[in-house]
């Protein structure tokens, strides 16, 4: 893949990738990544599918080698996965064409996706799809969370990826949760019933979702 372009603030990474199957796998690495830096890895194995159908067909059926790229974007309830190459030629669901060329592609992209469709582009097209993540609550939770803990105790100016990264917010979540709790008993509050009502909405959000 030539490149990585991510505006986090937006949600929203682009990743130019050549349609040949080595890239297939880079592809699949670099949204997994990308998903846990988002918070959101709970998308993780239907989005390695979709990305692994959809590049294939890119391959089987514009050309190997030819240039694509991959968009992913996180909608707060679903992740939106678009992959565009530079063919004008528009599959249809259900034609005979589609069945012959197709495959089990964008069966199986239909299948997972809760919405998908095709796009007429200045290139070529896209083909695009979204995915569950869950409740919108949990993933407004997650998205305030993440926000929360890249600006704790003024570390939202470092730059820092991968392991790295996620060791940083895991330290700041425990620091953060442990002022809380400062913050609590100063006030004459009891910091374990503050941590049990705490894990009760957690756990009933969970269960609704």
């Amino acid at each position: 893949m030539p490149g990585i372009d991510i505006t986090d603030r937006q949600r929203r990474c682009v990743l130019p990738f050549e349609a040949v199957p080595a890239e297939v796998q880079l592809l699949r690495k670099a949204a997994a990544a990308q998903l846990n830096h988002w918070g959101v890895p709970m998308a993780g194995d239907e989005t390695a599918l979709v990305i692994t159908e959809l590049a294939t067909n890119v391959i089987k059926h514009v050309g190997e080698g030819t240039s694509a790229t991959l968009i992913l974007e996180w909608k707060r309830d679903r992740l939106r996965v678009e992959v565009h190459d530079k063919s004008r030629s528009l599959p249809a669901p259900g034609s005979a064409a589609c069945e012959a060329e197709c495959g089990r592609g964008l069966h199986m992209v239909a299948a997972m996706a809760v919405d998908w469709g095709t796009i007429v582009t200045v290139l070529g097209k896209g083909v695009w799809c979204e995915i569950a993540l869950g409740s919108e609550v949990a993933c407004r939770r997650v998205e305030r969370a993440i926000e929360a803990l890249e600006n704790y105790q003024g570390r939202s100016g470092a730059v820092l990826e991968g392991s790295r990264r996620e060791a940083v917010l895991e330290e700041s979540a425990i620091e953060l949760i442990a002022d809380l709790l400062h913050w609590t008993a100063v006030r004459g509050h009891d910091p374990d019933d503050i941590l049990d009502r705490a894990q009760m909405h957690y756990e009933a959000e969970t269960d609704a979702a």
